[in-house]
C-alpha cells in the first residue's frame, strides 16, 4: 500500500506540472518501473524529478511538462513507454530508471535521434555506441573498483565474498571491475556464486559464503534480492560486513522488510539524506513532506537530471519547437560544455556520455542512511 500511495502522489504532482506549465512547454518524458518489484526506484525518480520541474517552472523562464511511463523493468514494456512518449511528442527523456531496459530503449532512441539523460542506469552498455544517452549516475566500473579501494583502504575484510546476477548486465558489470580491483589491491574473493532474476531461494550462495570464511560480503545487486539475502544470512546466523552499490539504495523502503536486518550494511552512493549542505537539506525537508519518507539516491539522481536538461536546453537555445531530432544534437553539444553542482556532486561529462564525479559511501544506523568515515 506505501508503494501505491507514493506512485499516486508521484503522478499527482506530475499532472499538476504538467497542467501549470502545458502551453510552450519542453516535453520531458520519464521512463521506469512505477510498479512491480524495482517500483521503488522508479518513483523514486518520479518523485526526484516532479521536485525539480515544479521548482525549474516556479522561476519563470523555461517551462516543462512531464510525461511518466511506466516500464516494469521490462525492456519490451520500456520499447512500449518509449512509443508512448514519442506519440506524444517527448523532445527528451530522462531515463530510462534500470539498465536492461535502457539499453532496448537507448538502442531505438539512438535510430530516432531522441536524447536521453539515465539518472541511474549506470552500465557502460547503457551509452556504447551511442551519442544521445548520457548518464547521471557513474558507471558500473566505477562502482566496482571504487567499492574494492573503500573495501582494501579501510581494512574492512580481507576474504571476500562476492554474490551477483549473471542475467543481468548492471550487475555482472560491477563484479567484473570489482573482481579485477580486488586482485590488484590483495583482496581475496573467497567465494563467488550468481544467480538469475528468478532466484528466490539464496540458500546456496549464502552458504558459500559462510563455509569460505569470508569476512566481507560484496552484493553488487539491487534491493530485493539483497533483502532475501539478508533475511537467509540472519537464518544461518552468518553475520559478515555485507556491503552493496547505488542498487541497494532503497532496500530500507521495502514493504515487510524488517530495517534491522540491514543494520550495518555499507553501500556506495553519491547521495547521502543526512547532508548538511543547503541543497540537500532543502531537498530532503520538500521530499519528506511531500510523499512522507526520506528521498533515496534515485529520487537525488532525477532531480539532477532535470537541472541538468534545463541548463543544457537554456545553453542550446531549445524551445517548445524544438522538433525530437534537432534536440538531440543540440543537447550532445550543451552536454559537453555544462558543469552541473548538484544533489549528487560536480558532474562533467565526456562525449561518451559518462559523468566524472565521485562516490561516497554510506551505512544503515538505525533503519536510516547515514555517512560512512
Amino acid at each position: 500500500m506505501k508503494k501505491f500511495l507514493v506512485a499516486v502522489l508521484a503522478l499527482v504532482l506530475v499532472m499538476t506540472a504538467c497542467l501549470a506549465s502545458a502551453e510552450g512547454a519542453i516535453k520531458i518524458g520519464v521512463i521506469g518501473p512505477m510498479t512491480g518489484a524495482a517500483a521503488d526506484y522508479g518513483t523514486s525518480v518520479a518523485n526526484g524529478a516532479a521536485i525539480a520541474v515544479e521548482e525549474v517552472n516556479a522561476k519563470g523562464g523555461i517551462q516543462i511538462e512531464l510525461n511518466v511511463q511506466d516500464d516494469e523493468h521490462d525492456p519490451e514494456k520500456s520499447i512500449n513507454a518509449y512509443n508512448n512518449l514519442w506519440d506524444w511528442g517527448c523532445q527528451m527523456i530522462v531515463g530510462t530508471v534500470t539498465t536492461n531496459p535502457c539499453i532496448a530503449v537507448g538502442a531505438q532512441a539512438y535510430e530516432d535521434r531522441m536524447f536521453m539523460l539515465t539518472p541511474s542506469a549506470s552500465s557502460t552498455d547503457v551509452i556504447a555506441d551511442k551519442d544521445n544517452v548520457y548518464q547521471i549516475c557513474f558507471t558500473d566500473p566505477n562502482q566496482g573498483s571504487a567499492s574494492a579501494q573503500y573495501i582494501s583502504d579501510h581494512t574492512l575484510g580481507t576474504k571476500v565474498a562476492v554474490i551477483y546476477n549473471n542475467a543481468d548486465a548492471y550487475s555482472t558489470g560491477i563484479y567484473q571491475t570489482f573482481e579485477a580491483k580486488a586482485k590488484e589491491l590483495g583482496l581475496e574473493v573467497v567465494a563467488m556464486t550468481t544467480f538469475t532474476d528468478d532466484t528466490t531461494d539464496f540458500s546456496v550462495q549464502v552458504t558459500s559464503c559462510k563455509e569460505a570464511g569470508a569476512e566481507l560480503v560484496f552484493l553488487p545487486i539491487y534491493y530485493t534480492p539483497a533483502s532475501m539475502i539478508l533475511q537467509q544470512a540472519k537464518a544461518m546466523e552468518f553475520a559478515p560486513i555485507f556491503f552493496g552499490v547505488d542498487g541497494m539504495d532503497g532496500i530500507l523502503s521495502i514493504e515487510g522488510f524488517d530495517t534491522s536486518l540491514a543494520e550495518g550494511v555499507m553501500l556506495l552512493t553519491p547521495f547521502s539524506a543526512d547532508g548538511q549542505d543547503e541543497m540537500t537539506v532543502n531537498f530532503v525537508k520538500k521530499y519528506t513532506e511531500l510523499y512522507g519518507n526520506v528521498p533515496s539516491q534515485f529520487a537525488a539522481d532525477a532531480y539532477d537530471a532535470i537541472y541538468t536538461l534545463a541548463a543544457a536546453i537554456e545553453k542550446a537555445g531549445i524551445t517548445a519547437e524544438t522538433p525530437a531530432e534537432e534536440a538531440c544534437d543540440m543537447l550532445i553539444a550543451a552536454m559537453q560544455e555544462l558543469e552541473i553542482t548538484g544533489l549528487t556532486g560536480t558532474m562533467t561529462w565526456a562525449a561518451t556520455g559518462e559523468v566524472t564525479k565521485s562516490p561516497t559511501a554510506v551505512v544503515i544506523k538505525d533503519g536510516a542512511y547515514v555517512g560512512a568515515q
